[in-house]
């Protein structure tokens, strides 16, 4: 039974398999389009200390350039307006920057943590 939810739940969450989850990835990737964002942004570092810890750890041009985009979706949100369509079509909102050190921060404070050498 728990093989079988196991697999239940990465066939509903894998959008290679699932159309309703493809959907919504293609659905989340136009609105993040619009803003200039990418999914990464939209994470929180007050939220999650290992999200703080992994931007500290990220080199400033790329912390500078998330803060940007940031700033950019702020500024067109208050406008009520959206990006060119030039600027939206070149956009890569799943494109990582954060997910590699997020990993190792995370490894790290479990590993700190739970006493794992």
């Amino acid at each position: 039974m728990a093989q079988l939810l196991e697999s239940l739940s990465r066939w509903l969450v894998n959008p290679r398999t699932n159309p309703l989850a493809a959907w919504h990835m293609r659905t989340v990737a136009g609105r993040l389009k619009k803003y200039g964002l990418r999914y990464e942004d939209l994470y929180d570092p007050y939220y999650e200390m290992d999200i703080k810890e992994a931007l500290a750890r990220l080199p400033s041009e790329v912390v500078d350039a998330r803060i940007q985009r940031l700033k950019r979706a702020m500024d067109l949100s208050m406008k009520h307006e959206y990006l060119p369509k030039e600027l939206q079509a070149v956009q890569t909102p799943y494109k990582s920057y954060l997910s590699d050190m997020l990993a190792l921060v995370s490894s790290m404070f479990f590993r700190t943590f739970h006493f794992i050498p």
